[in-house]
C-alpha cells in the first residue's frame, strides 16, 4: 500500500467527494410514513391497508437529482480506480461504498414498486441468508430468539421498565451522559417532531421524539446504541486524516453498525427482554414479507403473538416502508441487527482465538463492514488510518473483553440441552414451585455459529 503524500491527498480528495455526493441521499427520510397513517390504520382496527402506494412516494420528491448524482458517482468510481490504482485495497473499499450508493439511487427510484424489494435484498440481504460458516438462516435464529424473549419470565421482567420520563427530561438526561462520554459540548441531543421512531441519529445529533415517553432502560440503550456506537463511529470517521469516507455509511455497513450497537446494549446490561424481542421479531416480519404476506397479514401475526396493536403496527411498518403494502416488495434492513450482532461476536471471538485481539478496537474506527477491518488495520499500522478517538472503556482496555469472550469461546461446545435438563431437575426440587415454562425443546438451531 503506497505511503506517499500524493496518494494520501488523492485518498482524502476522493473520500471528501463521496461524502459530498452522498449527503442528500437519506434512505429513511425518503421512505418514511407520516404519523397519521398509524392512527388511521389502528382506528380501522387493522382492517384496511395503509393508504401508501407509488403515488404517495411520487409526492415525496428526492432531495437530489438521481441522474446527475448517478453520473457523478460513476465518474468518482472511475477517478478512484485511476488515481489510487485498480488493485489498491483502500481504493477497493471506497469503490464498494460508491457502488452501494449507485444501487441506493436505483432502489429509491422504485419506491412503492415491485423492484424496490429486490434492490433492498441486494443491499441489505434476506432473512433466508445463512450466517457465515453456519447452516442455519436468519429466520431460524430470529424465531429462536423471539421465543426466548417472549417466555413468561421475560414478560414479567418487562414490567420493571415503565415509560414515565417525558421527552424534555429525557433530552437533558441523555445529553449530560453523552457530554460526559465525548467530553464535548458539540454532541447534541434534541427534541424532534419529524421522526416516526422514538429515537434517531443524524451525524453528531441524537433526536428524541417530542411526543414519546421513555423508560430508564430506553435511555440506557440510547446512550450506548445511538451515542457510543452511531455517533462515536461518525466522529471517529471524521477524525480520519485521509480516509474520511469512514464518517458516512452506505448499506454495506448496516450489519456491522447495528450489530455492534446491539452488542453494546448487551455487554453493558442496558437492554431488556422487550427490547431484545422487538429486534428479533423484525427478522420474522422481513421473512413474512419476502414470502409474499401483505401488511395486514404481518400485522395480524404479531397481534397473535401477544404484541399490542401499536407495537404490531410498528414492527410491520418498518418492513413495508418503501415497498408495497399489498405485498411483493419490502425493506429488509431490519435483518441487520441480529445478523450484525452474530457477526460482531464471531469476529471478536475469532480475533481472540487467532491471537490478534489488538484488532478488535478497529470496530469503532468508523462506518465499515467487518470484512474491511484487516485492510484498515494494516493501513493503520502504516499510518494511513488513525486509531479510534472515542472508544467504550471495555474496548479501550480490552483485557476484560478478552476474558469475557475467551470464556464464551471455551464454553461454546457445551451441550446446552443437557445442561438445561440438569438444572431443570434441580429447580423442580424447590418447595411449592413449578417451572414457569417447559424445558426448551427447539434445539435445532446451533448457536455456536462460526
Amino acid at each position: 500500500m503506497p505511503d506517499t503524500s500524493a496518494y494520501k491527498e488523492d485518498l482524502r480528495r476522493l473520500s471528501d467527494e463521496l461524502i459530498r455526493l452522498q449527503k442528500p441521499i437519506k434512505i429513511l427520510d425518503a421512505i418514511k410514513w407520516p404519523r397519521e397513517i398509524e392512527a388511521r390504520f389502528l382506528e380501522n382496527n387493522g382492517k384496511q391497508l395503509p393508504a401508501i402506494d407509488a403515488e404517495f412516494y411520487q409526492r415525496l420528491p428526492l432531495p437530489f437529482d438521481p441522474d446527475k448524482t448517478r453520473q457523478e458517482l460513476t465518474e468518482l468510481r472511475l477517478q478512484t480506480r485511476k488515481r489510487l490504482g485498480r488493485y489498491d485495497k483502500l481504493g477497493k473499499i471506497l469503490i464498494a461504498n460508491i457502488e452501494q450508493y449507485l444501487q441506493v439511487i436505483d432502489m429509491l427510484q422504485h419506491r412503492g414498486k415491485a423492484d424496490f424489494g429486490e434492490f433492498s435484498r441486494r443491499l441489505y440481504g434476506s432473512a433466508n441468508h445463512k450466517l457465515h460458516g453456519d447452516r442455519h438462516n436468519l429466520r431460524q435464529l430470529g424465531d429462536r430468539l423471539s421465543y426466548i424473549f417472549s417466555l413468561p419470565a421475560a414478560l414479567r421482567s418487562n414490567r420493571h421498565h415503565p415509560k414515565e420520563i417525558a421527552a424534555p427530561e429525557a433530552v437533558d438526561i441523555l445529553g449530560r451522559r453523552l457530554k460526559d462520554y465525548f467530553h464535548s459540548d458539540d454532541i447534541r441531543v434534541r427534541l424532534s417532531d419529524g421522526i416516526v421512531s422514538d429515537a434517531a441519529v443524524g451525524g453528531d445529533t441524537v433526536k428524541l421524539n417530542s411526543k414519546a415517553l421513555f423508560s430508564q432502560s430506553d435511555l440506557d440503550v440510547y446512550e450506548v446504541h445511538e451515542g457510543w456506537v452511531h455517533v462515536g463511529t461518525t466522529l471517529n470517521g471524521r477524525a480520519q486524516p485521509w480516509a474520511t469516507w469512514l464518517s458516512v455509511g452506505s448499506p454495506r455497513v448496516a450489519a456491522a453498525q447495528e450489530g455492534l450497537a446491539v452488542l453494546m446494549e448487551t455487554i453493558t446490561l442496558s437492554s431488556n427482554p422487550g427490547r431484545a424481542r422487538r429486534i428479533s421479531d423484525r427478522i420474522t416480519a422481513v421473512d413474512m414479507a419476502e414470502q409474499g404476506a401483505d401488511f395486514i397479514e404481518v400485522f395480524n401475526y404479531f397481534c397473535g403473538q401477544n404484541l399490542s396493536k401499536r407495537d404490531s403496527y410498528r414492527v410491520t411498518q418498518r418492513v413495508f416502508r418503501g415497498g408495497m403494502v399489498q405485498g411483493g416488495s419490502y425493506f429488509t434492513k431490519d435483518i441487520s441487527y441480529v445478523r450484525g450482532y452474530v457477526e460482531n461476536i464471531n469476529f471478536i471471538r475469532s480475533a481472540i482465538t487467532a491471537g490478534i485481539p489488538e484488532i478488535i478496537p478497529m470496530l469503532f474506527v468508523g462506518k465499515l463492514a467487518i470484512e474491511d477491518i484487516p485492510v484498515l488495520y494494516q493501513a493503520h499500522r502504516e499510518g494511513l488510518i488513525a486509531a479510534p478517538k472515542y472508544l467504550p472503556p471495555m474496548f479501550d482496555n480490552f483485557s476484560g473483553l478478552y476474558a469475557w469472550f475467551g470464556f464464551a469461546s471455551g464454553m461454546a461446545g457445551i451441550d446446552l440441552k443437557g445442561v438445561q435438563r440438569h438444572f431443570s431437575h434441580l429447580f423442580k426440587q424447590l418447595p411449592n414451585a413449578e417451572p414457569m415454562f417447559e424445558l426448551l425443546e427447539d434445539t435445532e438451531f446451533d448457536s455456536n455459529a462460526d
